[in-house]
């Protein structure tokens, strides 16, 4: 069996979710993940690599478009990835969704044998987030098997709209991200930049809260904020400047340890607003597994699952932030901090996560063979 997953997120953009779990399917199945289309051809056709991870990547090149073709474009891809079917034979697959957007593209497909919704964030309430977005996901909702959540908040607003609903919060490579405890110095830190490092990795755009980084740099001028990323649906001129603020661009997921190994604290500073209501930051494990602690705003699912155990300062004002990178440069030092942090780490890996899914992929699987054999008797 196939898995053919539709993701709004390109697979060589920033690596998190989607990639750490195909790359884990893509040892037991053939795996296609079909990108959002570009359009920037005269003639229409897709993009087929085969990704170091062994995962098929399918970018749609489309017709220059414009908003009255909508329904072509649709149509367009439809017809490109009903020939990559046949090209490829894919008779019996999974069908794996990131995006309610995809839908109307899969419903043009052959039937697929089972329907994942994997709801990894609340994209309705993300800039420049499609006006029909809500209204996929509820058909979605309605014809998938089964539907994970990238966190608990994300659950417990979604669990009453399906049966089989579970949440799968953030998880952690922790081999990958624990080498920054052994490195003791690497090119990826420069000398020129003092002590002590405030770091952050991950997306800049409008969860961000570019006027808190800006308050702390003022309120400790010694102090190095070191921000890594790309930066997305914002205007890169409304950075907060100063020349204890560096912004490095966006680095691989093989070099973050390597930065991560001269920071002294990791910080989190996310806006409070609708984009960051339902989300569960992966960056949050993957830092305190390479031996860093984390101050975060409050963050619903990271009070939860690390706040209310000390293991992540929360903060709420630039002052409090103060406080919190202060605690954390004194808790990097802490063997029984670090102690608890592992503990805690213990059974949280991307590994674990996958296999819970692999189970219940199989059984739901098992379950819809037993249902349309029992059907068939009566045929």
């Amino acid at each position: 069996m196939d898995i053919i997953c539709f993701c709004h997120l390109r697979w060589n953009f920033v690596y998190q979710r989607p990639q750490h779990l195909l790359t884990r399917f893509a040892q037991h199945f053939r795996v296609f993940v079909v990108e959002e289309p570009v359009f920037n051809t005269e003639t229409s056709y897709l993009e087929i690599t085969l990704s170091k991870e062994k995962v098929w990547v399918i970018v749609p090149h489309i017709v220059a478009s414009s908003p009255d073709r909508q329904v072509d474009d649709i149509e367009e891809q439809r017809g490109l990835l009903k020939d990559f079917f046949e090209k490829y034979k894919v008779r019996e697959y999974i069908a794996w969704y990131y995006s309610p957007m995809a839908l109307p593209i899969g419903n043009g497909l052959p039937t697929p044998d089972l329907i994942i919704y994997d709801c990894m964030d609340e994209l309705s309430a993300f800039s420049f987030a499609p006006s029909s977005i809500k209204e996929n996901e509820v058909l979605l909702l309605k014809k998938a098997d089964l539907v994970f959540t990238g966190g608990h908040s994300l659950y417990e607003a979604k669990k009453h709209l399906h049966s089989d609903i579970y949440p799968f919060p953030s998880s952690i490579d922790k081999i990958h991200f624990g080498k920054s405890r052994l490195l003791e110095t690497t090119d990826e830190n420069p000398t020129t930049i003092g002590y002590p490092r405030i770091g952050f990795f991950g997306v800049i755009d409008e969860r961000f809260d570019l006027n808190l980084l800006s308050q702390i740099a003022i309120l400790r001028p010694a102090w190095q904020f070191i921000i890594i990323g790309p930066i997305v649906k914002i205007d890169p001129a409304t950075l907060p400047q100063g020349n204890n603020i560096h912004y490095t661009g966006q680095k691989t997921y093989e070099q973050l340890p390597h930065f991560m190994t001269g920071w002294d604290v990791a910080i989190i500073p996310f806006a409070n607003n609708e984009s960051t209501r339902y989300i569960s930051p992966t960056k949050t494990p993957e830092y305190l597994a390479g031996g860093l602690p984390v101050v975060s705003t409050p963050i619903n699912d990271i009070i939860k699952s690390y706040g209310k155990s000390k293991l992540v300062y929360i903060a709420d004002t630039p002052e409090d932030f103060v406080k919190g990178i202060e605690w954390g440069i004194k808790k990097k030092s802490d063997p029984q901090w670090r102690e608890e942090v592992d503990e805690f780490l213990a059974d949280i890996s991307w590994e674990n996560t996958w296999k819970k899914m692999m189970t219940l992929l199989e059984k739901k699987i098992l379950s819809n063979q037993i249902t349309k054999e029992n059907k068939n008797q009566y045929v």
